[in-house]
């Protein structure tokens, strides 16, 4: 699987990316059907069958349960992987909790390496509340990751947004923007175009719509093919389903 570009980050990515949500939390997500956390024997098949297929990408957050600690226990080969996580959110007794503050971030960051068990971080995220425009210019949480990125902790660094204004402004303060985008809602395609003329990296969220979509593998393809894409994560935990969609990127980029 040819690598692609993310941008100007530097960083090259697979066209698919691994999304570890259901990894390490059930509750509170828009799944049609619920699912038990997977076995670490799961994990390590996840991950071999991403490596077999070429993937190097693979997304995660605090918000995401216990993910940041099962994955830093079983992934192989740190320098194999591009790990994108996030800062500003976490979900705890049910419920999401946001600080966006400077402190808060570089906290969070500070945690996210010793879960991961890495010296650096390659992509962090701000991790959107639904007020993008506030979070990116007035918490003082885009200074923070700068700083971060210049003590060597963080290697490119942008925002996971939810509105269009908000991409938008990503786009011009970041160097990664993550979107939602799949075959039913096309909003955020005004977001990836200025990406793409900016040179900022896009990554897609959702391009399944949360597992509603009943044609993955033309809904992988659909995604891949808006200019400007670096990559689409895509969250399971089923092996099968995992193969049958790195299968569909394989045949729609060859």
């Amino acid at each position: 699987m040819e690598l692609r570009p993310l941008g100007r980050t530097g960083l090259r990515v697979s066209p698919i990316g691994l999304g570890t949500t259901k990894l390490g939390r059930t509750q509170a997500l828009k799944y049609p059907e619920p699912f038990e956390l997977p076995s670490d024997d799961q994990i390590r098949e996840l991950l071999a069958t991403a490596r077999g297929f070429g993937v190097n990408l693979i997304d995660t957050a605090p918000a995401y349960g216990t993910s940041e600690e099962r994955l830093g226990a079983l992934l192989p080969n740190r320098s194999d992987w591009v790990i994108v996580t996030k800062a500003g959110e976490e979900f705890v007794d049910g419920r999401s909790h946001f600080d966006f503050s400077p402190a808060a971030v570089t906290r969070s960051v500070e945690r996210s390496l010793q879960r991961l068990r890495t010296d650096w971080l390659d992509v962090v995220l701000l991790h959107s509340s639904g007020d993008d425009l506030g979070i990116l210019r007035d918490s003082g949480a885009v200074e923070a990751l700068g700083e971060l990125r210049e003590a060597g902790l963080i290697r490119a660094w942008g925002a996971s947004t939810k509105t269009v204004e908000g991409g938008l402004l990503a786009v011009e303060l970041c160097e990664v923007v993550m979107v939602a985008l799949d075959r039913q809602d096309r909003s955020q395609l005004p977001v990836v175009e200025a990406a793409r003329e900016s040179g900022a990296g896009v990554l897609l969220k959702k391009p399944l719509a949360s597992g509603h979509d009943t044609d993955p593998g033309e809904a992988l393809v659909q995604a891949l093919a808006v200019p400007g894409v670096s990559g689409v994560i895509v969250g399971t935990v089923d092996v099968e389903h995992w193969k049958d969609d790195c299968s569909a990127v394989e045949r729609a980029l060859a």
